[in-house]
């Protein structure tokens, strides 16, 4: 076993990019693993539900040309996180692809190991049969044998299990599935023979790049050591440092506990840990433990087209239209719904947002309203495209001439940045399941493909 393992994380997501001489920086601390994690379920259901990457093409190649020739040519393996960003068989597809563009110029062929995280229906449905299932929370619908025949791509997030086998058969390059986040970097500890608690628990850092680091960022590189009681952790860029401070925070980062985080198949205690300086910008950690969980639980991601949805930006300057505007928005909304009694009201929505005006915090904003100007935002939400579109574009052009008490002029109450004014947004799509499936003994649901 060495003495002392190293990961380096180039950044908090494939494709978000990062300075290369961070990256040079930490190549010459000769790492045994370069990871990266790719996924999140931060902007919703949509990528997932849409099979759309979470960045673009051109971003994703752009870091994974330069990792892939870093791994190869030092020969240590590259893993990737819940890839493509939402880990499903076209994410990792796409991944895939852009892989071999890179691959096309290299002479050598390398083994690529690849971990699907896909589950079909007919699994969840034993299991939800058999009393396997329940809600990640109280606010997540319960899991119907419909809401299951709606839903038309289900992920679970792996362990590090199945990137422990990857590792095991010798794969250069390992292209994971939806994963827990510190999986793809446990695996890598774990491997080595290092403890799991302190291998989960750097993961837990190491995930997000150098947000742990001030200033924190996501945008730059990270790197990790796990030593037989501790482990550390330091920025490979001399404009950030790590401190106790910084690190210690970012372990509460995401967590619904200050010191507990449930994995798959375990729970990682950190009640015990203890965060101390070990030199310039360099932050120990001790004290990690993990506790395997009696019954061996997964997450799993599922998502459902919800809706439609068509949209307007327009800018509003008249102050007299402003602080009314709740009032005229109202009216504007009971005219449009009159409008269309031919479409049922339940099924769509109108909303508004005044960007400038409580947008983010609606009614808990504690701050006065003092704008001179607001965004506006009229959103129309509906079973199909068809009404969603039909029914924003009456709102629009009842709100734009509408006549409200101390109007002065009627050109138009607001100012389009774009033409056409109206956009399509398309499928709305919602998480139909976000809840835990126990496994059964023996069972292997992460699929290992070596290519």
């Amino acid at each position: 076993m060495s003495k002392e393992i190293r990961i380096l994380s180039p950044c908090g997501m494939l494709g978000y990019g990062f300075p290369l001489e961070s990256f040079q920086n930490g190549m010459r601390k000769k790492p045994h693993a370069i990871v990266v994690d790719a996924g999140s379920t931060d902007a919703g259901p949509h990528k997932l539900g849409a099979g759309v990457g979470i960045v673009s093409k051109r971003a994703a190649k752009k870091d994974l040309e330069i990792l892939i020739s870093a791994a190869l040519d030092n020969h240590i393996p590259l893993i990737v996180g819940s890839a493509g960003g939402a880990g499903a068989k076209p994410h990792v597809e796409w991944t895939l692809d852009i892989m071999e563009e890179v691959l096309s110029n290299k002479k050598s062929r390398p083994k690529v190991g690849v971990i699907w995280a896909d589950f079909n229906k007919s699994s969840i449905t034993h299991a939800l049969n058999e009393g396997r299932i329940e809600k990640m929370s109280p606010n997540v619908p319960d899991l119907t044998h419909l809401s299951l025949t709606d839903t038309h791509s289900i992920v679970a997030q792996m362990g590090h299990e199945p990137i422990l086998e990857a590792l095991h058969q010798e794969c250069e390059l390992i292209i994971c599935g939806r994963a827990f986040d510190p999986s793809p970097f446990a695996a890598v500890g774990i491997f080595h023979g290092m403890d799991a608690g302190l291998s989960y628990h750097l993961g837990k850092i190491l995930e997000c790049g150098a947000l742990c680091a001030e200033p924190g960022t996501t945008k730059d590189c990270i790197l990790g050591t796990i030593k037989e009681y501790s482990f550390t952790v330091q920025s490979l860029n001399p404009i950030r440092k790590c401190s106790t401070t910084s690190v210690a925070a970012h372990t509460f980062y995401e967590k619904d506990h200050p010191y507990l985080l449930h994995g798959p198949g375990f729970l990682l205690d950190l009640s015990q840990c203890e965060f101390k300086s070990a030199g310039e910008g360099l932050i120990e950690v001790s004290g990690s433990k993990y506790v395997p969980s009696k019954d061996y639980h997964v997450k799993l991601e599922g998502a459902r087209v919800k809706a439609y949805r068509t949209f307007v930006l327009a800018g509003v300057r008249d102050p007299v239209l402003i602080n009314n505007i709740e009032r005229i928005e109202a009216s504007v909304k009971e005219e449009v719904i009159s409008h269309y009694k031919d479409i049922p009201e339940h099924t769509y929505q109108i909303n508004f947002y005044h960007y400038g005006k409580n947008a983010v915090l609606g009614e808990s904003e504690s701050e006065p309203f003092s704008g001179h100007e607001i965004g506006l935002v009229f959103e129309v939400v509906a079973d199909t495209q068809e009404a969603a579109s039909s029914i924003c574009a009456t709102l629009r052009s009842t709100f734009l001439h509408y006549g409200y008490e101390g109007r002065k002029s009627t050109a138009g109450n607001l100012a389009f940045p774009f033409a056409p004014s109206d956009i399509e947004f398309g499928p709305v799509y919602e998480f139909s399941i976000y809840h835990l499936m126990k496994l059964k003994k023996g069972e292997i649901p992460f699929q290992l493909e070596v290519l």
